[in-house]
């Protein structure tokens, strides 16, 4: 079997350093034009391929990006993650993943110590995490480079990019209100969360814009999970006035409020229609399908990432630019206009 070919081959057959072959590889202007294209013949007669702690020694750098995060859902880290891996593989980076529990007392701490013992180069924040400015400052603090993905405004352009989820909310609340629905129950998200906050404000600017009562009997509470669905469901569903579409402010919830109608002997969508927030996965699986809002999470991500490496290679004009994306209505199975 051949062995691998090192740095340290390239160095010797092109008669430089290994600092030298480094600066060639990160396309460094100091190089003489004879020894970079020197270096690149060897390298290209050899196939070498660089590791990133090789490529470090001329830019003191790992390339190494670190992703910090403390959420549940599979589906969304899965789309964060291929998101990110697009921009690394192409720029020659590495992923580190690093989960969390955003109600550790020392969450701050950890994450400057795993950075450090890491040696990441820059950190990408999705949501909960994103939300806590601590974090993001720390990391300020320490010149490591972050950007954070979010439902709102949050910070500077150069570490953020955005889901209008507001937007999206209102989309969807005034779709099942041009569908004819004028009482429309909403589950938002847990308190404390952006999302939930940006959500539900969407929801109220739609009834608000078609001059439609702001009914709290038909806001209650959720958790961003299934059971929390069934419950809040249950709940709209036995009022003595129940609405004619429930808008869960996740498609976790959503799914919940199908099975909270289907155990009072309600048919989605003939007596209720249903509609959820996220595109999850199961979203076009279940029965009937469900109507939603697609957040472009794996954009999302793929923009973090370049506007992370823009700003370790120091192009902080490409990195300045604001990223607001909208989010995207899909119509399934699970709404229906009032007959």
């Amino acid at each position: 079997m051949r062995e691998k070919v090192t740095i340290n081959d390239v160095a010797r057959l092109a008669g430089v350093s290994k600092r030298t072959v480094s600066r060639v590889l990160n396309e460094s202007p100091v190089v003489a034009k004879s020894s970079r294209e020197k270096v690149q013949r060897i390298i290209s007669e050899l196939g070498y391929q660089p590791n990133p702690q090789a490529r470090g020694l001329a830019a003191s750098r790992s390339y190494l990006i670190g992703l910090v995060y403390d959420n549940p859902d599979p589906f969304f880290m899965e789309s964060v993650i291929r998101g990110i891996s697009s921009v690394c593989i192409e720029k020659g980076y590495e992923l580190v993943i690093r989960p969390s529990d955003r109600t550790d007392p020392n969450l701050v701490d950890q994450v400057i110590n795993f950075v450090s013992r890491a040696q990441i180069d820059g950190v990408i924040l999705p949501p909960p995490i994103s939300e806590m400015d601590a974090i993001a400052e720390e990391l300020e603090a320490n010149g490591v480079p972050c950007v954070r993905l979010a439902a709102a405004q949050i910070d500077e352009p150069h570490r953020l990019v955005i889901s209008d989820e507001r937007s999206g909310a209102k989309q969807m609340t005034e779709y099942l209100i041009n569908s004819g629905h004028s009482r429309i129950g909403y589950i938002s998200g847990p308190k404390g969360l952006k999302s939930t906050w940006e959500r539900r404000e969407g929801y109220l600017d739609a009834l608000r814009s078609h001059d439609l009562e702001v009914d709290p009997d038909l806001l209650i509470r959720g958790a961003y999970t299934f059971e929390s669905g069934v419950k809040a469901g249950r709940e709209l569903l036995g009022a003595p006035q129940r609405p004619t579409a429930i808008f869960a402010s996740n498609d976790q919830m959503a799914i919940g409020v199908v099975n909270a109608a289907r155990e009072l002997g309600l048919t989605v969508p003939a007596d209720l229609s249903v509609a959820g927030f996220d595109d999850h996965e199961l979203a076009a699986q279940i029965i009937p399908s469900l109507t939603t809002i697609r957040r472009p999470v794996q954009l999302m991500a793929t923009l973090a990432a370049q506007k992370l490496i823009a700003t370790i290679d120091g192009h902080h004009d490409a990195a300045s630019d604001d990223c607001v994306l909208n989010p995207e209505l899909v119509l399934r199975d699970s709404t229906a206009p009032i007959s």
